[in-house]
């Protein structure tokens, strides 16, 4: 699936791109767990208000929006869904930056760090 199919049969929820999916696939492989979801939430903090998070998780809370993304789950808890909804979660590995980035349509203004929003 493409990011572009992804686009369309997703735009209710978080997005995962290929290469995000990849990454996330290989720190699951490395840990030997399959009971583990990508869980990305909006938190209070950072200097423009709010801020993401991404960390593994084995919980499944009430009102969780799950995705799969080839056999990649990801969910966000129901308070987070409405910041992220659209957001492009994306793994870059360049020669000037390596980790996940996510591009939020949501978003109004960031910082300069870019790990917060508004």
């Amino acid at each position: 699936m493409s990011v572009s199919d992804e686009t369309k049969t997703v735009s209710d929820g978080i997005i995962l791109t290929d290469a995000a999916a990849a990454k996330v696939k290989a720190l699951l492989d490395q840990e030997g767990r399959d009971d583990l979801a990508l869980r990305v939430a909006v938190q209070p903090g950072g200097c423009s208000g709010l801020r993401y998070q991404l960390f593994f998780d084995e919980r499944s809370l009430d009102g969780d929006v799950e995705k799969d993304f080839g056999g990649v789950k990801v969910v966000t808890d129901r308070m987070s869904a409405p910041y992220l909804g659209g957001a492009t979660v994306d793994f870059v590995d360049t020669i000037e930056k390596q980790g996940f980035t996510i591009d939020n349509p949501n978003a109004t203004g960031s910082c300069a760090c870019g790990d917060s929003f508004s």
